[in-house]
């Protein structure tokens, strides 16, 4: 029970939380102390004095991580296919020896020793042994760095940030308080960052329409279907503006395309103040056009100019044909554009607000510099390893930030699907994960609507190698579908039970004596738990270089 020197390492014997090694017949087992009890004469007899002068004999209970070979100790095995005999010799174990494990968890192995890894930090009992993980473990299958609010999550966050920069390896951080601003000084590392509603902005056509629909909240009776037809007008009405070739289209005057219907006939399209007429015009150009152009005009981006939406929903407002004439469309209804009158407004209270005209670019074109979809595709093809995304300056309302951070990572997800990350893999890191995940839109009138990218990057992105770190503060807010796709949680002191319960769920190597720890965590320390961790780990985060801006406020 006396702590010694061997090697000139310093070990203590018989602490809990302490790593022995147990010798088996073919293999050996790497355990931890959970309890250590004394007989109850001896414990009776116990003394400073007696402490140092007699024999002791301790009784300890220990928790079997894993086995391995004995004659060769870096080949682990996850499950117990033996156990110890009654009797077996137990040793305390160097730090040396089990630093070798962290490094080498979750390494395929081909490559011991070859992938990258982060200094995470080092055991809580024994600063010595640090923990040095490979960043293929620690990201591979996902990561989620979980606790309380000033339990560390931060700090930690910033370590791995630290990490993979060091690595030379690529990340992407979406901050919504901008308290990682300070990674923006490594000049030569750090991309500049795109801090939205002030350098950057988001350019509304890279939205889906879904997004706009999320955005603007059509009822579905009747709003819905009219802002989809004022949508699809206005794609023809670009498509009309950018294809003339004197042939199909030709632009007669300012407010007239001739459109050609077949051999020497023609119709036209009518056009006053940007938008399509169609009340009595006639039908059949439009749909000549929509036809030649369906994929187009009928795929999901915004590619569209969305100042003249407000104004084609009322010419949208119309009877679906003349009374007089099937092949033109019908007059103007009144009853329709009363029902419309909110949707109309909503958009112009959007498009007019200066703060989301910062953000959503509506007077600018999507080919202006500072644009956010634009300076993503610039760090991916450079040599940069960091790019942070902000958000601290952009509204609550209308939840643009959940819309923005669903419509990077659904674009993030489509780069992925075509491979562009298999080469050279990309980490996104989301900070307050629960402003983003598990969202759903939906009042009174608008049907309900999921945020989904992100758990669709959960779901399929690993083998595209496009990985997710998520910060937050309860589990719980992390969906469950991609709470049962991450391999890899960090976590801070936790409180809440259903919290707890969350962790047990989702982590396989998580148990009832690793999981009392935590509520009593320090600021700092972790649980490291994972797939690809055969034993659970407590550590104490390493503080990083660069600090996070997240210390509290003095009073």
């Amino acid at each position: 029970m006396k702590s010694f020197t061997f090697y000139g390492e310093e070990l203590k014997g018989g602490l809990v939380g302490n790593y022995v090694v147990i010798e088996g017949e073919k293999y050996g087992f790497l355990g931890k102390i959970l309890e250590l009890s004394l007989p109850e004469k001896e414990r009776l007899e116990l003394s400073e004095k007696s402490f140092s002068t007699k024999d002791f004999h301790p009784t300890g209970k220990i928790e079997i991580l894993l086995s391995f070979e004995l004659f060769n100790p870096t080949k682990i095995d996850k499950g117990l296919n033996s156990l110890p005999m009654i009797g077996s010799k137990v040793f305390i174990c160097s730090s040396e020896f089990i630093k070798g494990y962290f490094k080498n968890f979750g390494v395929k192995d081909g490559y011991i020793g070859t992938p990258p890894t982060i200094n995470v930090g080092h055991l809580t009992y024994d600063k010595s042994t640090v923990v040095e993980l490979s960043q293929q473990a620690l990201f591979g299958r996902h990561c989620a760095i979980v606790g309380t609010t000033g339990g560390g999550k931060s700090y930690t966050v910033s370590r791995l940030l630290q990490g993979i920069i060091e690595n030379k390896n690529k990340a992407i951080i979406i901050d919504p308080t901008g308290e990682y601003s300070n990674f923006d000084s490594l000049e030569g590392k750090s991309s500049t960052p795109l801090i939205l509603s002030k350098d950057s902005f988001f350019h509304y056509s890279n939205l889906t329409v879904a997004d706009l629909f999320v955005l603007l909240k059509p009822s579905g009776q009747v709003q819905a279907p009219k802002l989809m037809e004022a949508i699809k007008s206005l794609k023809v009405l670009r498509i009309l503006e950018n294809n003339i070739d004197n042939d199909l289209i030709i632009k007669s005057d300012e407010n007239t395309y001739s459109i050609k219907i077949k051999d020497q006939v023609r119709e036209n399209i009518y056009v006053k103040d940007k938008n399509i007429v169609k009340a009595g015009n006639s039908i059949k150009p439009f749909n000549r056009i929509y036809n030649t152009f369906i994929k187009e005009i009928e795929s999901i981006s915004s590619n569209f100019d969305i100042r003249n939406l407000g104004l084609q929903i009322t010419k949208e407002c119309i009877y679906d044909i003349d009374r007089n004439d099937s092949k033109k469309w019908g007059g103007h209804n009144e009853g329709h554009l009363n029902n419309c009158v909110s949707l109309i407004l909503r958009i112009n209270n959007l498009i007019n607000n200066p703060e989301f005209n910062k953000v959503f670019g509506f007077s600018k074109l999507k080919s202006d510099d500072n644009e956010l979809i634009n300076g993503i595709n610039t760090f991916i093809d450079n040599e940069l390893n960091l790019l942070r995304i902000s958000f601290e300056d952009v509204s609550f309302d209308f939840q643009a930030r959940e819309i923005l951070a669903n419509a990077v990572g659904k674009f993030l997800l489509g780069l992925a699907r075509n491979q562009k990350f298999k080469k050279k893999p990309l980490v996104l890191f989301i900070d307050e994960a629960h402003q983003y995940l598990n969202k759903k839109v939906k009042d009174e009138y608008f049907e309900s609507t999921d945020l989904s990218a992100f758990d669709s990057i959960a779901k399929e992105c690993r083998k595209y190698g496009l990985f997710l770190c998520l910060a937050t503060q309860m589990p719980r807010d992390i969906p469950n579908g991609t709470l049962s796709q991450i391999g890899t949680f960090i976590t801070h002191r936790l409180i809440n039970y259903q919290d707890k319960e969350a962790i047990a769920n989702a982590c396989s190597s998580a148990n009832k004596d690793t999981l009392a720890f935590l509520p009593v965590l320090g600021s700092g320390e972790a649980l490291l738990m994972g797939v690809d961790f055969p034993m659970a780990v407590m550590l104490k985060i390493e503080s990083p270089q660069i600090k996070p801006n997240s210390e509290t406020p003095l009073f």
